[in-house]
């Protein structure tokens, strides 16, 4: 695995395919391969070159230090994409990930062509908080969970009705996130970036082109909150997408990646068709299911 340094900080990534290039930021105490499987495939089939990150915390990237912050999340990825120098460029966040890619957009929107910010919040609310909480006491304790009882909440935390109720399905995912165990030091040094104060008035001097992705079924983070961030950027688009919880880019790929790289190419086909048209051009619309 490759790795940059830049600023002090050493970043390992994995870089797939030619062309435009995509930056993927994933989400607490996740490494960069969990966009291997589905997301890398549609994409670089699509004609770009895919850029996974390592998040400090996830090795062989560098520990999180004491006072990690979503601030120093974001200079990561600016850190990665001015290193490569493949700025400015599509940027596609998850959960925690996109979080940070909002905050990127506003430090460095030089660095952003697009942005899809996938489950993603404006704001912590009070069952947030509480999730956050009960993970500090969790990782605190001396005694970890059981293998068996952790892998039945996550797939209640993460995955749909529908999936929870295909027992073939639900056996495979199970199994999955018994072995998975969590480095606890990886999500220890991330646990509470997520805790933000309302930064929609923030989000308002976004301006880059933006698509919002939000599951319907999504408990970990609910749909109106990602509903919220598409909201307050202007000209953002929003798509939710049924059936998925809060792992719907692994329950439903095929959706997430077509929405994703239809919102590219629209992108793209505004771009040489009219070189000098508003950034807001094509992205302006109603709420899309699909």
């Amino acid at each position: 695995m490759p790795v940059v340094r830049a600023g002090g900080v050493t970043l390992a990534y994995d870089e797939y395919g030619t062309g435009e290039p995509v930056v993927m930021v994933t989400g607490t105490g996740a490494p960069g391969r969990m966009w291997r499987t589905h997301q890398v495939p549609a994409l670089t089939a699509a004609g770009h070159c895919v850029i996974t990150l390592d998040n400090r915390g996830i090795p062989p990237s560098d520990p999180c230090p004491d006072d990690f912050t979503l601030d120093a999340m974001a200079a990561d990825v600016a850190r990665l994409i001015d290193r490569l120098d493949v700025g400015p460029c599509r940027v596609v966040g998850y959960s925690l990930g996109a979080i940070a890619v909002q905050e990127l957009l506003l430090a460095r929107p030089d660095l952003v062509r697009q942005a899809v910010l996938v489950a993603t919040a404006a704001r912590s609310d009070a069952l947030t908080e509480a999730m956050t909480a009960a993970d500090f006491e969790l990782g605190d304790g001396a005694i970890g969970l059981p293998p068996r009882f952790r892998a039945y909440v996550k797939a209640l935390q993460n995955l749909s009705p529908r999936t929870l109720n295909d027992d073939e399905r639900l056996q495979d995912w199970l199994a999955v996130f018994e072995m998975a165990a969590p480095d606890p030091s990886a999500v220890r040094g991330q646990l509470g970036l997520q805790l933000i104060p309302d930064r929609r008035p923030a989000y308002r001097r976004i301006s880059r082109p933006c698509l919002v992705i939000g599951f319907q079924d999504d408990l970990v983070v609910r749909p109106h909150l990602s509903r919220e961030v598409a909201a307050a950027i202007p000209g953002a688009r929003y798509t939710e997408i049924p059936g998925c919880g809060h792992y719907g880019y692994l329950e439903n790929p095929a959706a997430v990646n077509s929405a994703i790289i239809e919102f590219f190419n629209h992108g793209r086909q505004n771009a040489n068709s009219r070189p000098h048209a508003s950034r807001l051009d094509g992205l302006v619309g109603p709420t899309a299911r699909v």
